[in-house]
């Protein structure tokens, strides 16, 4: 699950990138969705060389891309800017995630 998951994921973050390169005026919502796509990206390819080695790992990575991500798409989008607030929690999901599967690999 974790696998389709991470595929979806890289899937939205190259949709949002590319909706921000070519489909939005406003430079600060195209800056949003480049930054959250990307983010999303690589978390997303990171989930998938590491779940099977490290799935709690790999889901935070997941988790937390996908808050971050979010919401700033959504703020790009025109919602409400204190989501904003909410970005840091996946931010924080994604560091959370990388010193698990940094222990994990430690201990092999």
């Amino acid at each position: 699950m974790i696998a389709i998951l991470a595929c979806l994921s890289a899937a939205l973050a190259i949709g949002a990138g590319a909706f921000g390169a070519h489909g939005v005026a406003d430079p600060k919502a195209a800056e949003w969705l480049r930054t959250g796509g990307l983010y999303q990206l690589i978390h997303a390819v990171a989930a998938l060389a590491i779940t099977g080695v490290t799935r709690g790992a790999a889901t935070l990575l997941l988790a937390g891309a996908a808050i971050f991500a979010v919401s700033l798409y959504v703020m790009a989008l025109g919602g409400p800017k204190w989501l904003g607030a909410i970005t840091p929690i996946g931010g924080t999901l994604m560091i959370a995630g990388w010193l698990w599967a940094a222990w994990t690999f430690a201990q092999r």
